[in-house]
C-alpha cells in the first residue's frame, strides 16, 4: 500500500527542493511567511508548556514537531473558509485566526473557544473524531447554498479508529461535500503506537473505501503541506468533493503535560527524528541553500514574536478565574436533571462539603 500511496515531498530533510515543478511558486514573501509562522508557533508552544509547569496554565497538549503540517495547511485556506481543529491544533487555528485567544481555553475561560470576528473556526474538539461528521455537514450546507467556502477538519491517527471518522467520510463522499479531511499522523494515539491500533499500512488508503482522493505527504515539509492542501481545497471548491490527506509527522513531547513520553517511547529514536526531520530546521536549511536566509531579519522576527506572545500572556493573566457554572450552563437551553445534579455535587466538592 505504501507504493500506491507514496509519500509526497517537495523539500527533503536537507532543505533541497526535490520537485522542481514548484520552484516558480516559491518566492521570498511566501518563504518568509512560512518561517515567521513556524518559529512563532514553536515559541508559543514552548511558552504554554512553561506556563503549565509554573502553575499558570491548566493541562496543555503540545504540538512541537507538527508545526509544518498545521501552519502549511492553514495558510492554504481562503479567509472565509471553515476550520474544525482538535485540542492539539493551536498552530493551525492561530495561523488562520490571527489570534492567541485559544490560550485562555486551557484556563477554562470560554473566550478561548470563540473565534476572532469574521473567522469560521469551531471550538477545538477534545472528543476524538466527533468533529468529522460536523465538518461534512457544514460542507454540505455550503454546497446547498452555492457557497465557494471550503472546510478543513483536523484529526490525529487515533481518530481514524473511531466510528465518527467513517461516518464523516461516508457522508462527505455520498454528498460530494467540499471538505478536506486533514490527518496528522504523529504515530501515537496518546501512548499507543500506530501499529498497535490499526492493521492498515497507511491512513491515506482508507480513502479507497469512500471513493475519494487520498494522498500521503511528508508532514514536516511545509511546502508539501501548503501546496497539497491548496490543491485539495481547490478540488472542493470546484465541486469535485472531499479529499483525505495523511500528513506523516512526529510529536516530540508528551500527549499532554499530564503524561511522560519516556515511559512509552524510545528517546534515542525521538532525538534522531528531531535531528533529521525537524520542520523548522529543514526550512532554515532551505533558506540558506537557496538565498532566502537573512540573519538580521530572523533576529528581528524573533524579537517581534516574543513581544506578541508576552502580550498574549498578559491578556490571559488579566482575566478573572473561570466560572465553574460555565461548564454546565451552556450545554442545553434548559439543563437536564443529570447536569443539575452534577453541578450541585461539584460545587459542594469545591466547598469541601463532600
Amino acid at each position: 500500500m505504501q507504493e500506491e500511496f507514496p509519500m509526497i515531498q517537495i523539500m527533503d530533510q536537507n532543505g533541497k527542493i526535490t520537485d522542481t515543478s514548484y520552484i516558480d511558486q516559491i518566492d521570498k514573501s511566501l518563504v518568509q511567511q512560512f518561517y515567521r509562522q513556524l518559529i512563532c508557533m514553536r515559541a508559543f508552544d514552548q511558552k504554554a508548556i512553561n506556563l503549565q509547569r509554573q502553575g499558570r496554565l491548566g493541562t496543555y497538549p503540545g504540538f512541537e514537531g507538527q508545526e509544518a503540517a498545521q501552519v502549511g495547511s492553514a495558510l492554504a485556506l481562503e479567509e472565509d473558509d471553515w476550520m474544525l481543529p482538535t485540542y492539539r491544533d493551536h498552530a493551525a487555528s492561530i495561523t488562520f485566526g490571527k489570534s492567541y485567544n485559544i490560550l485562555s481555553s486551557w484556563n477554562g475561560r470560554v473566550e478561548g473557544n470563540l473565534p476572532p470576528k469574521g473567522k469560521n473556526i469551531l471550538p477545538p474538539s477534545v472528543p476524538i473524531a466527533t468533529q468529522l461528521p460536523i465538518a461534512a455537514g457544514i460542507a454540505m450546507a455550503n454546497k446547498y447554498k452555492n457557497s465557494s467556502q471550503a472546510v478543513i477538519a483536523y484529526f490525529g491517527d487515533g481518530a481514524t479508529s473511531e466510528g465518527d471518522f467513517h461516518e464523516g467520510l461516508n457522508f462527505a463522499s455520498v454528498f460530494q461535500a467540499p471538505v478536506v479531511f486533514f490527518n496528522q499522523n504523529n504515530q501515537y494515539a496518546i501512548s499507543t503506537p500506530i501499529w498497535k491500533q490499526m492493521h492498515s499500512e497507511t491512513i491515506a488508503q482508507k480513502s479507497i473505501a469512500y471513493e475519494i482522493p487520498g494522498i500521503r505527504i511528508d508532514g514536516n515539509d511545509i511546502f508539501a503541506a501548503y501546496f497539497e492542501t491548496k490543491k485539495a481545497l481547490e478540488r472542493a471548491r470546484n465541486g469535485e468533493g472531499p479529499s483525505l490527506i495523511e500528513a506523516v509527522t512526529w510529536r516530540y513531547g508528551a500527549h499532554t503535560t499530564a503524561d511522560d513520553p519516556t515511559k512509552y517511547r524510545n528517546q534515542k529514536e525521538e532525538n534522531e527524528k528531531r535531528r533529521q526531520n525537524d520542520p523548522v530546521t529543514r526550512l532554515e536549511r532551505f533558506m540558506k541553500a537557496y538565498g532566502f536566509w537573512d540573519e538580521k531579519l530572523a533576529e528581528q522576527i524573533k524579537g517581534e514574536i516574543k513581544e506578541e506572545i508576552d502580550g498574549a500572556v498578559k491578556v490571559l493573566e488579566t482575566m478573572p478565574p473561570a466560572n465553574v457554572n460555565d461548564i454546565y450552563d451552556y450545554m442545553f437551553e434548559k439543563p437536564t436533571w443529570t447536569l443539575e445534579q452534577q453541578k450541585e455535587e461539584y460545587i459542594n466538592h469545591l466547598r469541601g462539603e463532600r
